[in-house]
């Protein structure tokens, strides 16, 4: 294999380790999938499983552990395209189906399935289907077994087959990863090539929970993201920080629909947060209201409210450890990107990885998690966020999410940081600890000079970013005294629904492939440098001939 003259031998088949959520970071798959085969190398993606929303909830409710949508929503994405009269074809329909959202109509969606009489199953061969029905029947069998009628029975509504099969599995073999890489294998996703890792490899649930500036705090993932607003949903989104706690929780004139209250006993630990065993928990992220102020901290609860500090799964670690290139993907920064950062053992193993480049792929647009609107995230915001959460992960300047927290508040920490109109005293970071992978490109303005600066490079090296109406604006001039190189691309505009409002930018896959590929030193360079017919700034604009549509 020819190799790149500019990248050194030892890493030139290392991995390449893409930290994103679900729904989002999909419609990236086939660009990351193309720079994994010119770099020939595995392609890792690191899954958060705190979610809690959709029907994702349900499941979580009745039988805990994690929550598996996201990882399902990847791994189905992952499953090449065929013709679409092929097996394969049909299993990745089956696995993409949701039941009815009406619930009478949906258990019988689902029991036609597992009874094998589903049109769903036309297509695949009676050895495979007997295979994935073995995991459904063994689920319903699971579902009657803790069935309390009338108060409390398993909602199917909007359920997705996808989860019912992982959570089958997960349940049959007792492992998490059993059940991802059978699944994966049923879909033909070679695990030679691309792996699919739970951020943290567990049967138990793993719950976050979000301060905001104003000092209050919101628990659970979907509540964080997009709060449901529908009937039977919890009409809390926040609290006081006084009220984490389960024993100082909120009465049950706090929530809608508490029926069926006492059946939840059977399956989750007394006392345990009811909003973190609500049913069927559902939402429309287009209708959401913005948060009042900024996010400040994202962290882990136990069941009763508690921070805890859970470790990352060992695969992760072994992934960064054996990575050419780390990449941050699109998607909900603190719910599917900070999750993964803030495990204990992740901060240590980004900022001492091999890997040289370290790339933020910048959302197109702002949402609920990067506002309010009269504050929004710029990217420097982005990266002190994801710089905050790997500090935090190696334990230093953590924050406890309680009133009368025992460690130093992340704010202070970023009341200290470059540029921060606030700052009064040095936060020094030794150099020893957190080696810088790329020094800065110029010298630090005078507002910079007496701090250190903070590892921004040990966490992210590139920034790649859009321009337009809604994209987070993009200081390169600070970034560049941080040490990140910035590289603008072109992409077409998302609209509202009535084509009257741009909502954000969307990558263009070639311009984004060739982006990445300019980065990481293979192909991409000659590519642009032949469109542009001459060299390209990585500090400022890459313009590979895409037209703004």
């Amino acid at each position: 294999m020819a190799t790149d003259p500019n990248i050194d031998d030892s890493i030139i088949n290392r991995g390449i380790v893409v930290f994103s959520g679900g729904s989002a970071a999909n419609s990236l798959v086939d660009a990351f999938n193309t720079v994994r085969a010119n770099k020939q190398c595995l392609l890792n993606y690191v899954i958060p499983i705190s979610d809690n929303g959709g029907s994702t909830s349900e499941l979580i409710r009745v039988f805990g552990g994690p929550g598996i949508g996201d990882v399902r929503s990847r791994l189905v994405r992952l499953i090449p395209d065929s013709a679409p009269a092929s097996e394969r074809a049909a299993v990745k329909a089956l696995f993409n189906h949701r039941l009815n959202a009406d619930a009478a109509a949906a258990r019988e969606n689902w029991q036609s399935i597992v009874d094998g009489t589903s049109s769903l199953w036309s297509r695949i061969t009676p050895a495979k289907k007997e295979l994935i029905r073995s995991f459904f029947n063994y689920l319903n069998l699971e579902i009657l077994k803790r069935a309390r009628p009338p108060t409390s029975t398993f909602d199917f509504s909007s359920a997705s087959v996808g989860n019912l099969f992982l959570t089958g599995a997960r349940l049959f073999t007792g492992s998490f990863e059993s059940a991802i890489h059978l699944l994966g294998s049923i879909g033909g996703v070679s695990s030679d090539l691309v792996r699919v890792i739970p951020a943290i490899n567990s049967n138990f649930s793993h719950h976050i929970s979000a301060s905001l500036e104003d000092g209050s705090v919101i628990v659970g993932q979907n509540s964080i993201s997009h709060p449901s607003n529908a009937p039977g949903s919890p009409k809390l989104g926040r609290r006081r920080a006084s009220l984490l706690l389960a024993d100082g929780d909120a009465d049950d004139s706090d929530y809608l629909d508490m029926d069926d209250a006492t059946s939840y006993q059977h399956d989750h630990i007394p006392g345990s947060l009811p909003s973190l065993r609500y049913k069927n928990i559902t939402f429309n992220k287009a209708d959401t209201e913005e948060l009042p102020c900024r996010i400040s901290r994202i962290w882990y609860i136990n069941p009763y409210g508690q921070e805890i500090r859970p470790p990352a799964n060992p695969r992760v670690l072994e992934a960064i450890n054996d990575s050419q290139a780390i990449i941050y993907s699109i998607g909900s920064l603190y719910t599917s990107i900070i999750p993964s950062l803030i495990l204990r053992g992740v901060g240590k193993a980004i900022a001492m990885s091999p890997a040289r480049h370290k790339i933020l792929i910048l959302n197109g647009s702002l949402d609920r998690e990067t506002g309010p609107s009269s504050k929004p995230f710029t990217a420097v915001d982005f990266v002190e966020a994801i710089v905050k959460a790997g500090e935090e992960s190696r334990g230093k300047g953590g924050g406890s999410g309680l009133p009368n927290g025992r460690h130093r508040s992340m704010d202070a920490i970023m009341d200290n940081l470059p540029g921060s109109t606030t700052a009064t005293n040095s936060l020094v970071t030794p150099e020893s600890s957190v080696p810088s992978i790329i020094e800065p490109l110029s010298p630090a303005p005078s507002s910079l000079g007496a701090k250190k600066l903070l590892p921004y490079t040990s966490y992210v090296t590139h920034i790649l970013h859009l321009e337009g109406p809604g994209t987070p604006s993009v200081d390169r001039e600070r970034l560049s005294a941080m040490g990140i190189e910035t590289l603008r691309l072109y992409g077409p505009k998302i609209m509202s629904d009535d084509g009257k409002t741009v909502l954000g930018m969307r990558y263009d896959p070639t311009a984004l492939v060739q982006a990445l590929e300019v980065v990481l030193g293979k192909k991409g360079d000659a590519m642009l440098r032949g469109k542009l017919g001459g060299g390209v700034s990585r500090r400022n604009t890459l313009e590979g001939g895409y037209k703004e549509r």
